[in-house]
This record gives structure tokens, C-alpha cells and sequence, in this order.
């Protein structure tokens, strides 16, 4: 009997991420499965790397953020654009603690990867197996691309993160995909749903005759803790995490209103100052 912990789209919700902890050992899982977006926009940084790195983890992939830290890290984004400009900032917190090295190690794990469990084979990614970024695999997503999880090798269980719901449905041939939705930013488009933004995680448990129970596990976690944490921090764009947290809005790719929070709070002068320095 094995029981495995699934853990998608922390983004840096430190408190969360405990009370996720909790719960798994409380439940007494063997290991962990990390499916990426790690960190940002959330208070977590070093605190963060430090407590996944004492996890059993034996299977991990990597997160369309983990990406976008590394291109911010490296100045590859466009500094015109207010959506990255937030990422930049958000870059410029996380590197108060964490070094280049490390932002570049979390980039040496794969898009997709694959574990077997007696004659069950199960395929592990952030979104798809080649693009870790995207809409493709939201519920309204086309049959073909979610046929494209298990593939290449042939998968009977698919598990993948990134939209931030949790998901089961079948592809065309049976095979079993699954999704533990997100710990840190819960999103559903119903409003009624969207009251409970409870943290999200799953759990595997798989024995002689092959996967035994899929528990979709939702725990409560100090969201006003979170965000006192966040404000002890100056957390940059705090408005925009609050929203995520309480209202289950999530404002990346508002150009307007991020725009507006870098001009009130000072964080386009902080960001101009940290581009024009040397790290």
C-alpha cells in the first residue's frame, strides 16, 4: 500500500502550505508528488524551498512560474508590459532571499514525467507533457489535447496541476486524469463555488491491485494569518494577493489594474531601481 500526496500550484502560500503539510502527515502518507508553480506571488521564499526540501518527494515537474522566475531573474521580460512588470517585482521579492543559483536549479526538472505502480503507469506534468503554460487543459478543454496526457508512453492515469481546479474525466480511451487542484490559489467561475477557497491537495493511494482511492482533500488554513504575513513582509502588490485569497479573483493579467497598484504603491519606482543595480 502506498499513499501519495499531491501537491500543485503552492504559489507561495506559506500558510497553506503548512496546513496541507499537516493534513498529510495527520493522514500518514509514504511520499509526495510536487507538480510545480512553487512560488509567487504568495509571502513564501526561502521558508518555503527549506520545508519542501525535508518532503519525501519523488516525483516533481516544472511550473510555468518557476519559468517565469527564471526569465525574470535573467531580465527576459518585457519591462513595458504592467502583467510583467508584476512578475519583475515579484522576481525582485523573491531574490531578497533566494539566490540565482537555486532559482536556476528549480529549473532542471522535466515537463512531464512518469512512475508505475504494478502494471499501472501514471504520467505526472504541470499542464501538458510539452508546454507547462496555457488553457488547453481547462474544463472546457478540447478532447485531443487531454488525449495528448497519456501518450508518449502509453499512461493509464494522467495527473497534471495548473488550473487550479480539481478535476476528474477520462480520455478517449479510458484512461483515468486527474487534477488535486491549487494550495495557494483556489479558482472556480461559479460564484457560489468560489466561497470556498479552502486550500486544495490530493491524495493516491494505490495497492496489489492498482489505485485504490482518489481523495480530492480541501483543508482550512488562517487566511487572515496569511495576509498578516503578507503586510509584515510588504509583500509587493498586496491588493492583488488579498483578492486572490479572499474574493478568488485573480488579477495577473489585469493590465489596468496592476498599472494602478505599481503607481499607487511605489512598486514601479522600486522595480526601476532594482533593473537599472546589478545582482
Amino acid at each position: 500500500m502506498t499513499k501519495i500526496a499531491v501537491l500543485s500550484d503552492i504559489h507561495g502560500n506559506t500558510t497553506a502550505l503548512k496546513a496541507v503539510l499537516d493534513d498529510a502527515r495527520r493522514l500518514e502518507v509514504d511520499e509526495y508528488w510536487l507538480l510545480g508553480d512553487i512560488l509567487m506571488p504568495g509571502t513564501g521564499r526561502k521558508n518555503i524551498l527549506e520545508l519542501l526540501s525535508t518532503l519525501p518527494i519523488t516525483a516533481q515537474v516544472l511550473g510555468n512560474w518557476e519559468y517565469s522566475l527564471w526569465r525574470a531573474c535573467h531580465r527576459k521580460l518585457d519591462e513595458t508590459k504592467p502583467s510583467l512588470r508584476y512578475l519583475l517585482r515579484q522576481c525582485q521579492y523573491i531574490m531578497e532571499e533566494v539566490s540565482v543559483e537555486e532559482i536556476e536549479a528549480l529549473q532542471k526538472y522535466p515537463l512531464q514525467t512518469h512512475r508505475q505502480y504494478g502494471s499501472m503507469t501514471v504520467g505526472i506534468s504541470h499542464h501538458l507533457p510539452d508546454k507547462n503554460w496555457g488553457r488547453e487543459l481547462i474544463h472546457l478543454g478540447k478532447q485531443e489535447d487531454f488525449d495528448r496526457l497519456v501518450v508518449n508512453p502509453d499512461c493509464d492515469i494522467a495527473v497534471y496541476g495548473h488550473i487550479h481546479q480539481q478535476f476528474l474525466r477520462y480520455a478517449s480511451g479510458g484512461q483515468l486524469i486527474l487534477n488535486p487542484g491549487s494550495i495557494g490559489q483556489p479558482f472556480f467561475l461559479s460564484d457560489k463555488l468560489r466561497k470556498d477557497l479552502r486550500a486544495q491537495y490530493m491524495i493516491l493511494e494505490f495497492d496489489e491491485q492498482g489505485l485504490k482511492d482518489v481523495d480530492f482533500r480541501r483543508v482550512e488554513y488562517d487566511v487572515e494569518k496569511e495576509l498578516l504575513l503578507a503586510k509584515d513582509l510588504n509583500l509587493p502588490y498586496y491588493q492583488v494577493y488579498y483578492e486572490s485569497l479572499v474574493n478568488g479573483i485573480h488579477h495577473t493579467h489585469n493590465q489596468e489594474f496592476l498599472h494602478e497598484i505599481a503607481q499607487d504603491q511605489g512598486h514601479d519606482e522600486e522595480l526601476d531601481d532594482w533593473l537599472s543595480s546589478n545582482y
